[in-house]
């Protein structure tokens, strides 16, 4: 079997959607005759985690891990909650205090390209003895954080090796990176590194079309997109809720705040007796105070329960339960390429997916592909009302379902087959 070191920093126990894409593959590539070593940070700060996923973990993988030295670690001495927050990726775009406007410039000036950057040079020193030791001809980095790909770029500097970089999320054109209060030459500097790690891997892998066309204006490098994808070895059952349940899962971060679907869900549940009874409203995963004050403002309480994180097991059963799977994404040109991996699982739940982002979004052409459910931008108001009162008449009748077809190309076996060509 041929070897690949995998470079990553989130595995479980980290929780979340960073992890799952390279635990799926590691889980299938032996199938392609791929032998996966997979190197990870020895004491990482996980904003969340979830340790239901480390039973994923296939037996007998070779797992190597370094330690890291990671500021968020010292920043929690002054504010574990803000700290947290920035770490997960949940920048408040109003009432930020002194100290979280700091602390975001701290991190995007002084962290560059992010706040993992002090694993990049003890990691090329130790992995450069793993490379000679099990003959590795194959390397894989794949970020956020981007500092990952830094090392890759110090492997491949030293050694003749395939390397191979994926892009889970762009890098200077990601929403967030704007809120970081850059300074001119920090921009810069963002932009030489992305320009480098572009221009010195052999092949880059990113997951929509939209950031291979953003990339292909940086690079002559081959790009290729293999999209997340869903697991289709799930054996889970649940039954379908009793109440007409409308289900977020995953963070609904500043900016992702579709008030126009708030509007319009008050507005038929003030109209109609049934509806405001049998509506449910339910978050699984964090939600900014942006979006909760939008909650409140538009009478939206009663119906709604918020769990909190839960684990993936948890987030894929009750994907399976709701009545409708609600999906969102900011409302920005920057955005219209990214699609969430969690939309892969919904399509596999067949469970309609309501989907409001940005126009143009990317998401609009799988949705479409599978028939798994309806798109609307921030404007939308009639058709997103006429939408939710046909499924709700379904739901009471019984037939909300969903024919959902073309979501095994989106297995995670087969995004895996994908993947061991390139390898």
């Amino acid at each position: 079997m041929r070897k690949v070191l995998i470079i990553t920093y989130y595995w479980p126990p980290a929780g979340g959607p960073g992890v799952q894409r390279w635990l799926k593959f590691v889980k299938y590539l032996p199938e392609f005759n791929i032998d996966p070593i997979v190197y990870i940070p020895e004491n990482p700060n996980y904003p969340i985690e979830d340790v239901t996923l480390e039973k994923e973990i296939p037996v007998g993988i070779k797992i190597l891990k370094h330690k890291i030295s990671e500021p968020y670690k010292l920043a929690k001495l002054f504010s574990s909650k803000k700290t947290k927050r920035i770490s997960s990726g949940v920048i408040q775009s109003k009432n930020q205090s002194l100290l979280e406007k700091l602390m975001l410039w701290v991190r995007g000036n002084y962290f560059i390209p992010d706040a993992r950057k002090n694993w990049v040079a003890p990691s090329i020193l130790y992995l450069s003895e793993i490379v000679i030791k099990e003959n590795i001809k194959t390397i894989v980095t794949t970020g956020p954080p981007h500092s990952v790909h830094l090392i890759g770029d110090g492997l491949k500097n030293k050694f003749d090796l395939k390397w191979i970089a994926d892009f889970r999320d762009p890098w200077t054109s990601i929403g967030y990176h704007k809120k970081l209060k850059l300074t001119k030459s920090s921009e810069k500097k963002h932009k030489q590194l992305e320009n480098q790690v572009l221009n010195n891997a052999d092949q880059i892998v990113v997951t929509s079309a939209t950031t291979k066309q953003e990339f292909e204006i940086l690079t002559k490098k081959p790009i290729q997109v293999i999209t997340n994808g869903h697991d289709t070895d799930y054996l889970g059952s649940s039954n379908l809720d009793s109440q007409f349940t409308i289900t977020h899962i995953g963070s609904l971060l500043t900016g992702r705040n579709p008030q126009n679907l708030w509007k319009v869900l008050s507005e038929i549940a003030r109209e109609n007796a049934v509806f405001r009874k049998l509506l449910q409203i339910e978050f699984l995963g964090v939600v900014s105070q942006d979006v909760m004050d939008s909650l409140h403002r538009f009478e939206l309480e009663p119906y709604i329960k918020f769990n909190g994180y839960v684990s993936h097991d948890a987030a894929i059963r009750k994907q399976r339960s709701s009545l409708v799977l609600l999906l969102i994404e900011i409302d920005s040109e920057d955005t219209k390429g990214i699609i969430p991996g969690k939309l892969f699982e919904y399509m596999a739940a067949k469970r309609p997916i309501l989907a409001v982002g940005p126009r143009n979004w990317e998401v609009k052409c799988f949705i479409a592909e599978t028939e798994s459910g309806a798109i609307f931008d921030y404007n939308a108001n009639t058709e997103l009302k006429n939408v939710i009162l046909k499924w709700f008449d379904a739901f009471r009748e019984g037939q909300l379902t969903i024919a959902s077809k073309n979501v095994d190309k989106y297995s995670r076996r087969s995004l895996t087959e994908e993947l061991s060509k390139l390898l």
